[in-house]
C-alpha cells in the first residue's frame, strides 16, 4: 500500500517557529500551546484527563489533550479500539503488582513498545500523558533516592486494548522511560522525574545528548559503519568531543566555528563550494536544519533550490543566532521523491513523498502481525479464502494419500512462485500431511514419522513403553498398557492382555467422541460393535478424525486427576509449559466438564507433569512445535493419556493468552518458520480462570434462553465471564453419547477459590447448574 503525501508548505517552515521548536511540547511550561489538532479520525474527548490532587494549567492541559488525541489517532490508524475511560472507578489493585512499566512521552514515539508491553505484561504497561500524573516521594531507608508513583495512566492490554485508569493507591513504578523534550518544560520535568530513582530508567538528559544529535549519529554511521548518508555540510559551534577530529567522511563536511557572529565570509565560501560540488549528485534542492539533541525529530527546516547560493547562506547565518554549545546548522541534500508513472499524458502533479507500508494480517487479539499468509483448504467457499494473500483449494481429506498429496501441494507452491518460510496446521487430521509437505519443501518441522507416531494413540503408548532410557526419566515410566483393535478377534485378544476396567477410544479420534469406560469383556464387545456401526467415516461425524479410519484401542483405566500440559519446543528444548487441571468426567463417557488454570497442584507435582509431557514428546521424536499432552497424576506419578501434536484445543489458547500473555498460535507459527519464540522461562499467571463446558444434551433449553449465545457474549463483553464458543448449536446436535462440547463459560479472579465461587454462582443463575449437571461436583477438584 502506498501513502502519498504532498511536499507542501508544512515541510517548509521558518527555523525557530514556536510550533516546531517544541516537538514534544512544553508540558506545562510557558512556550505556547500545541499545534492545531488535525489528526485524522474522531473520538470522544469528554474523558477524565485531570489528575486529582495535581491540577494542570491551561497550557499543560492543552498538551495533555493533544497527546490523548494523538493516541486515539494512532489506535484508529492501526485498526484498534478507542481508549475506554475507567477513571471514574479507580483501580484499587493491580495485576502483577511487582511490575509497573511507566512511559512518559508521546504515544507515537513509543507506539511499538506500548503495544508489545501490553502483550508481554497485560495491564502493567502504562503511558503517562502528563508529568502531573506522576509523583516522586522519598524512598524509605534509602537517603537521597526516591520512588516514582503513578496516579493516572493509559494502561495497555493484549489486542491493543487501552484503558484510561486512575490508581488508588498510586502504583509504584518499577521501570521508567521518558521522552525528553528539546526545551524547558517536558525535558526539565522528565529529567527531574528520572533523577535518583530507586527503579531503573531508560533515559536521561546525558544519554539524550549522545543519542539524539542527528549530526553525530550521521557521522558515526558514515565514518564507522560505511552507511551512505545524504550529502551534508554542517557548521558546528563548540562541537562535542565525538565530533572533533577523526577521518573525514565522504559527503559529510564539518566546519567548526569559533563564534556565532562575524562568520559571513566563511559561511558564504563553504556554502558556495558545497552547492557546486559533485557530492550533491543530481539533488535539485537542499534543506537547512538545526541539529543537536534539543532539536531531536524536528521538522523545522527551510527548503531552497540548489542554485540559490545566497539565499542558502543567508538562512544559515540567521540560524546561527539560535545555536547553543554542541549544536550545529546543517545544509543537506533533499533526496528526490519517487516519480510514479501516469497513464497517457496526464500531468505528473505535485512532488510526492512516498511512504511504503506492508500488508499485515492480525492475530486473534486483533494485533497487527507482519506476514504473507497462504491457506490450503478443502472447502472452496471457506470464509478465510477472502482474507489471505493466496488461497489454494485442494482436497486434503483423503489421508491415505498424504504422501502423494504432499508432493502435489509442493508442486502447486513452486508453480505459484511462493517463497515460504514455514508451514503448520492446528487441525488434527492434517498434521501428518503438513510434516510431509515441510519435508518436500525443506521447511522446519518435526519428522513425519514422529507425527504419525503421535497421531495414532496405541502406537504412541506401545512405542514409549519400549523407551527404557537413557536419558532419564525414561518415557516408559509414563506409558500405559494398551492394545489396538481393528476386528472382533482383536477385542477378544485385548481383554486378556489389558487389565480391566479399561478405556476404549478411537485411534485417531478427537474431542473425546466415542471414548468409554468398559468394565468387562462384554462391554468391550458391545462398544466395539456400536462404534463400527455408528462411526464408519468422516460423514458420520465430521471433524473427529474418522478420515483416518475408525479403528480403536483398549487401554488400562488409570485412577487419578486429569491435566493438560501445553508445551512449546524448539530444537528439542523446552521453552515454556502451561499446566491446567480438568474436573471429573461424566462416566462412562469422558467428555470434559470443567477446567482451571493455572494448576492448583503443588510446585513439585506440576514439575513432574511438565517433565513427563516433555519426555513423552521427545520419546516420539517431536522436537519442534507446540504440543498438547494429556496426563493423569496418580499416586505413583504422571501417566500418559495421549499426545496431541498441535496446540491445545477448545479454550486453551485463549486462556493462556489471557493469563500469561503468550499466544500459542503465534508461537507455533514462529517455530514453523525456524524462529525461536521469546517466551518467559518461568511464566507467572496474572490470575486464575475456572470454567465449565456447556453441552447441548444437557443445556438445550437454557442455551436458547437465559444462556443464549447473545446473552453469554454480552456478559463476556462486560467482563463478567469468559465465553468460548466451539461450534454452532446445529453443528453439535446429535446423540448425547457422541457429542462434543458446545462452549466453555469461565470466570476469572485473583484466587482459585474466588473464581470457583463466582463461576458456581453464575452457573446457578444462568441455569447451567442442575441435578443432571452438578457444577459443584465438577469443580470439586479445584481446591
Amino acid at each position: 500500500m502506498l501513502s502519498l503525501d504532498p511536499l507542501g508548505p508544512k515541510w517548509d517552515c521558518p527555523l525557530g517557529s514556536k510550533v516546531l521548536e517544541d516537538e514534544e511540547g512544553p508540558w506545562g511550561g510557558d512556550s505556547g500551546l500545541p499545534p492545531p489538532d488535525d489528526f485524522p479520525g474522531s473520538w470522544r474527548l469528554d474523558v477524565g484527563l485531570d489528575c486529582k490532587g495535581s491540577p494542570e494549567g491551561a497550557e499543560a492541559r492543552a498538551w495533555t489533550t493533544y497527546y490523548y488525541s494523538l493516541l486515539q489517532s494512532c489506535l484508529q490508524q492501526a485498526g484498534l479500539p478507542e481508549t475506554q475511560d475507567r477513571s471514574q472507578v479507580p483501580r484499587t489493585g493491580c495485576p502483577g503488582a511487582e511490575v509497573t512499566l511507566c512511559i512518559l512521552g508521546s504515544p507515537s514515539t513509543f507506539w511499538s513498545v506500548l503495544l508489545e508491553g501490553g502483550v508481554q505484561s497485560p495491564g502493567n504497561m502504562l503511558l503517562c500523558l502528563s508529568p502531573a500524573w506522576l509523583t516522586k516521594v522519598p524512598a524509605p531507608g534509602r537517603p537521597g533516592e526516591a520512588a516514582l508513583l503513578v496516579s493516572k495512566a493509559v494502561s495497555f492490554h493484549p489486542g491493543g486494548l487501552t484503558f484510561l485508569d486512575d490508581f488508588v493507591p498510586p502504583r509504584r513504578a518499577t521501570y521508567f522511560l521518558a521522552g525528553l523534550g528539546p526545551r524547558p518544560g517536558l525535558g526539565q520535568e522528565a529529567a527531574e522525574l528520572a533523577r535518583d530513582l530507586t527503579c531503573p530508567t531508560g533515559a536521561s538528559a546525558e544519554l539524550a545528548r549522545l543519542l539524539e544529535d542527528r549530526l553525530l549519529t550521521r557521522q558515526l554511521l558514515a565514518r564507522r559503519g560505511g552507511v551512505a548518508v545524504p550529502a551534508t555540510l554542517a557548521f558546528t559551534y563548540k562541537p562535542p568531543a565525538l565530533l572533533r577530529g577523526g577521518e573525514a567522511s565522504p559527503g559529510l563536511r564539518l566546519v567548526e566555528l569559533s563564534g556565532k557572529e562575524g562568520q559571513e565570509t566563511l559561511v558564504k565560501e563553504e556554502v558556495g563550494a558545497f552547492l557546486r560540488s559533485a557530492v550533491l549528485g543530481d539533488a535539485l534542492q537542499v534543506a537547512v536544519k538545526l541539529s543537536g539533541w534539543r532539536w531531536r525529530g524536528q521538522q523545522a527546516l527551510r527548503l531552497h533550490p540548489r542554485a540559490e547560493v545566497g539565499a542558502v547562506a543567508d538562512t544559515v547565518l540567521a540560524s546561527l543566532e539560535k545555536l547553543e554549545e554542541e549544536e550545529s546548522v546543517s545544509v543537506e541534500a533533499v533526496c528526490p521523491p519517487a516519480r510514479l508513472p501516469f497513464p497517457g499524458n496526464a500531468p505528473a502533479g505535485p512532488a510526492l513523498a512516498v511512504r511504503i507500508c506492508a500488508v499485515v494480517c492480525r492475530t486473534q487479539g486483533d494485533r497487527p502481525l507482519l506476514s504473507k499468509l497462504h491457506l490450503v483448504e478443502s472447502d472452496p467457499n471457506h470464509f478465510a479464502s477472502q482474507l489471505v494473500q493466496t488461497f489454494i483449494h485442494f482436497d486434503v481429506t483423503e489421508h491415505q494419500r498424504d504422501e502423494e498429496n504432499a508432493q502435489l501441494l509442493a508442486e502447486l507452491v513452486r508453480a505459484r512462485g511462493l517463497q515460504l518460510d514455514g508451514c503448520f496446521s492446528y487441525w488434527d487430521d492434517c498434521l501428518v500431511l503438513t510434516a510431509l509437505l515441510c519435508q518436500e519443501l525443506g521447511l522446519p518441522c518435526s519428522p513425519p514419522a514422529a507425527m504419525r507416531l503421535a497421531k495414532q494413540k496405541s502406537r504412541t503408548q506401545l512405542h514409549l513403553l519400549r523407551c527404557q532410557g537413557p536419558p532419564w526419566p525414561a518415557p516408559s515410566l509414563y506409558a500405559v498398557p494398551c492394545c489396538p483393535l481393528e476386528s472382533e478377534a482383536d477385542v477378544e485378544r485385548a481383554v486378556h492382555q489389558v487389565p480391566l476396567p479399561g478405556v476404549m477410544k478411537l485411534e485417531f479420534g478427537a474431542g473425546a467422541v466415542g471414548v468409554r469406560l468398559v468394565e468387562d469383556a462384554s462391554q468391550c464387545r458391545q462398544h466395539f460393535s456400536k462404534i463400527a456401526h455408528d462411526l464408519q467415516g468422516e460423514a458420520d461425524h465430521p471433524g473427529i478424525g474418522l478420515g483416518w479410519g475408525n479403528s480403536m484401542l483398549l487401554m488400562e483405566f488409570i485412577e487419578g486427576t486429569e491435566h493438560d500440559v501445553d508445551l512449546v519446543l524448539f530444537g528439542g528444548r523446552l521453552l515454556a509449559a502451561f499446566v491446567s487441571d480438568n474436573g471429573p468426567t461424566r462416566l462412562p463417557g469422558f467428555t470434559e466438564t470443567a477446567a482451571c488454570m493455572p494448576t492448583g497442584l503443588a510446585p513439585e507435582q506440576e514439575a513432574q507433569l511438565v517433565q513427563a509431557a516433555f519426555r513423552c514428546c521427545l520419546g516420539c521424536g517431536l522436537l519442534d512445535g507446540v504440543f498438547n499432552v494429556e496426563l493423569k497424576l496418580t499416586r505413583t506419578g504422571p501417566r500418559l493419556i495421549e499426545i496431541n501434536p498441535r496446540m491445545g484445543g477448545f479454550y486453551l489458547r485463549d486462556w493462556i493468552l489471557e493469563l500469561y500473555g503468550v499466544d500459542l498460535l503465534l508461537a507455533a507459527a514462529m517455530v514453523a518458520c525456524g524462529l525461536r519464540p521469546a517466551l518467559p522461562t518461568h511464566p507467572r499467571a496474572s490470575g486464575h480462570l475456572v470454567g465449565v463446558t456447556g453441552l447441548v444434551s444437557q443445556h438445550l433449553q437454557v442455551l436458547s434462553s437465559t444462556a443464549s449465545q447473545e446473552a453469554l457474549q454480552a456478559l463476556h463483553e462486560r467482563g463478567l465471564l469468559r465465553f468460548n464458543q466451539f461450534a454452532s448449536l446445529e453443528e453439535v446436535r446429535g446423540p448425547g453419547e457422541y457429542e462434543e462440547p458446545y462452549c466453555s463459560v469461565a470466570c476469572a479472579a485473583p484466587s482459585l477459590a474466588e473464581a470457583r465461587l463466582r463461576l458456581l454462582g453464575l452457573c446457578q443463575g444462568l441455569g447451567i447448574d442442575g441435578p443432571h449437571y452438578p457444577v459443584a461436583h465438577f469443580l470439586s477438584h479445584f481446591k
